[in-house]
């Protein structure tokens, strides 16, 4: 994707790139995981405090599930980590730009910064192909960052997808 076509992060700089990297390199080992069972390979972790509290990868296929994101399945992992359903102060790592459904999740359980690797131009709830941080629909908005490792997300979801065809 060429920088003329990402989405700006929308937080201005970023203090946080070495956790980022750190973060999105765990988030990508899962989406590994979620190519390798023939789910889209994405991956999510929330992280708070510096810890991981939840994780998950793409499980709309083996789930029987169309709302198993990777983003929904670490979200619901770390509410149920922090008994809790509020995720205030939490950090959200995915590979992929969120989606409508798992932009809307992570606002209503108050995560505070949202961080993706790869731009999603057809269902990107960011700023790719809609851009719901400016929706006046819900008085929380995370803060978003575009992360590392664009180009290796990017890679694995443009080879999954060929090998596809």
């Amino acid at each position: 994707m060429s920088p003329a076509n990402h989405p700006a992060p929308l937080s201005g700089s970023n203090p946080h790139r070495g956790y980022d990297r750190r973060f999105m390199q765990e988030a990508l080992r899962l989406a590994k995981r979620a190519g390798r069972q023939g789910e889209v390979p994405v991956g999510a972790v929330v992280v708070s405090n510096g810890v991981v509290i939840g994780s998950g990868h793409n499980r709309p296929i083996s789930g029987h599930d169309p709302t198993a994101h990777a983003e929904i399945e670490a979200i619901r992992a770390a509410a149920k980590s922090k008994g809790n359903y509020r995720l205030d102060g939490c950090t959200l790592y995915v590979t992929l730009e969120p989606c409508p459904m798992c932009f809307a999740a992570a606002a209503h359980a108050r995560i505070a910064r949202i961080v993706y690797a790869a731009p999603d131009m057809r269902a990107g709830a960011c700023g790719g192909a809609i851009d719901l941080l400016r929706a006046k629909w819900h008085q929380h908005r995370p803060v978003v960052d575009t992360g590392p490792l664009e180009q290796q997300a990017a890679d694995l979801l443009t080879e999954f997808f060929q090998q596809r065809r």
